[in-house]
């Protein structure tokens, strides 16, 4: 397993793509111990050969029809009347409509685009830091992965046996409460920016009305999603064909952004995504299976119960590595090579593998706005013609309050397991 490790990382080191690494390495440990080359592809097909993974492209294709399709727009105009009138209130709007994003693509890198290209021209406008604007909206993107539906929750759910369905609710109030204390901090960063974030714009409740209206159809999707998946109505998979049927009506008869010319193109592009997605899995499974074949997590786990028998001290350690991880691997990929290593150690150490689960997803969307990988720190940056070093050094205040609000979920494990626990008599095991 040594040659499999010094192998990995000096692929990552070297800048080749993750899927190269997870196979190369894989396949070469496999041909070192005499090991039947063919098991390489049996567990890459065995890797996907799962009705619940067919939920990622569809999730991805709803993204890409939300995204055209006007729905982020009608999003960012009911914030904006929500929290419009407030101080700072275009930053407010941004994280309020990263809340609304993330409960209809499931993509932090998708929502940043999306909330990215409509108010930072604004933000420019008014006399914002546009620097810290753009880091506030790679904040608001890692958002995405914690509130559901997520694609990175279907990845987590299917590595782990867990419920897809009770994965999505114990992202729920980690995720709201991460938009919370962004909002607040926002706040009391505004109030000291100067006068380009003191708003004159009065609150009006017909605004709020119309708004809420127009983008009502929007808010629908979440609902049928994940109540559909809670009460047992259809699978994570049939959801998310559904959530692209509902995205296509609402995009094409009720807002009438696009036409069924548009839907060929959508598809090759979530095609070519989710076939990105997919070979990742299959290179993983290989890696995976390789290292619970040599018992991996169990050495680890003894060398943990040897070094301590605390659980919240194996857990404040697993969130520094899996923050360390995520500043150089993609969310997904880290996913698939981690959680089948640190799982069943924090099960014998007696954590809830739900409560785990949801503390992976955090750490590794913190990932996406740390540098070097940070894809929606790169996405923001991007948008805002400004370098990622420029961007990434505004990014503290953001970076400390998700940071705080992991450590809270981290001590408090309530934050996550009491909705899923609530809705016990409905929820479908996936």
């Amino acid at each position: 397993m040594i040659v499999t490790f010094v192998v990995f990382l000096a692929l990552i080191v070297i800048g080749a793509p993750i899927v190269f690494a997870l196979g190369v390495s894989a396949a070469l440990t496999i041909y070192i111990a005499d090991i039947p080359m063919s098991i390489v592809s049996q567990r890459m097909y065995a890797g996907l050969d799962s009705f619940t993974i067919m939920a990622i492209p569809f999730f991805v294709l709803a993204g890409i029809i939300m995204e055209r399709g006007g729905i982020a727009k009608r999003i960012i105009e009911f914030s904006l009347a929500l929290v419009g009138w407030i101080t700072g209130s275009l930053l407010l709007v941004a994280t309020v409509a990263g809340i609304g994003m993330a409960a209809v693509s499931g993509s932090g890198a998708a929502s940043t685009a999306a909330i990215s290209s409509i108010m930072l021209r604004e933000m420019r406008a008014r006399g914002y830091d546009i620097d810290f604007s753009a880091g506030l909206m790679a904040s608001a993107g890692t958002l995405g992965p914690v509130i559901p539906p997520s694609i990175m929750m279907v990845v987590l759910a299917t590595t782990s046996n867990l419920s897809i369905g009770r994965a999505f609710l114990g992202g729920i109030v980690p995720g709201l409460l991460m938009a919370l204390a962004i909002m607040i901090g926002c706040y009391f960063y505004a109030k000291r920016g100067g006068d380009a974030y003191q708003d004159t714009e009065s609150f009006s409740l017909r605004r709020l009305g119309r708004t809420f209206v127009a983008a009502g159809p929007a808010f629908v999707m979440p609902v049928v999603i994940v109540g559909g998946i809670i009460g047992g109505i259809f699978t994570p998979t049939e959801a998310a064909a559904v959530a692209v049927l509902c995205g296509l009506i609402i995009s094409i008869y009720v807002y009438k952004e696009i036409g069924f010319n548009a839907i060929p193109s959508m598809i090759l592009r979530a095609a070519s995504i989710s076939a990105a997605v997919m070979m990742i899995i299959a290179t993983a499974s290989v890696f995976s299976w390789l290292i619970a074949s040599q018992n991996v997590p169990a050495a680890i786990a003894d060398l943990l119960h040897q070094a301590t028998n605390n659980p919240l001290v194996f857990l404040l350690l697993m969130n520094l590595l899996l923050i360390f991880i995520g500043m150089f691997m993609e969310g997904i990929s880290a996913i698939l090579v981690m959680v089948p290593v640190l799982l069943p150690i924090a099960v014998s150490f007696g954590i809830d593998p739900l409560h785990f689960g949801v503390i992976v997803v955090i750490n590794l969307s913190i990932g996406m706005i740390t540098p070097p990988y940070g894809i929606t720190l790169y996405v923001a940056s991007s948008v805002a013609n400004r370098s990622v070093l420029q961007v990434s050094r505004k990014i503290g205040l953001p970076f400390i309050l998700i940071f705080a609000i992991l450590m809270l979920t981290t001590f408090v494990p309530e934050l996550v397991t009491y909705l899923p626990d609530m809705f016990i008599p409905v929820v479908i095991i996936d």
